[in-house]
């Protein structure tokens, strides 16, 4: 009985491959970019990188 649960909890863990790893940089980029944009006023370019960003990109480094 404890070997299944076990095994069951090793076959749910999260992996982190490259692609993550690829996804989570563009994020962080994507965040600073939109940050630094809105630091020199753009009203309109800086929130689309910064829900980009947060909403897609690092999502996706951690469900992928």
């Amino acid at each position: 009985m404890a070997r299944r649960r076990k095994q069951a909890a090793r076959v749910q863990s999260l992996r982190f491959s490259r692609v993550n790893l690829w996804f989570a940089l563009a994020g962080l980029a994507t965040i600073a970019a939109g940050y630094y944009m809105l630091s020199q006023g753009s009203i309109t370019a800086a929130p689309v990188l910064l829900v980009l960003g947060y909403v897609v990109l690092l999502p996706l480094a951690i469900v992928l």
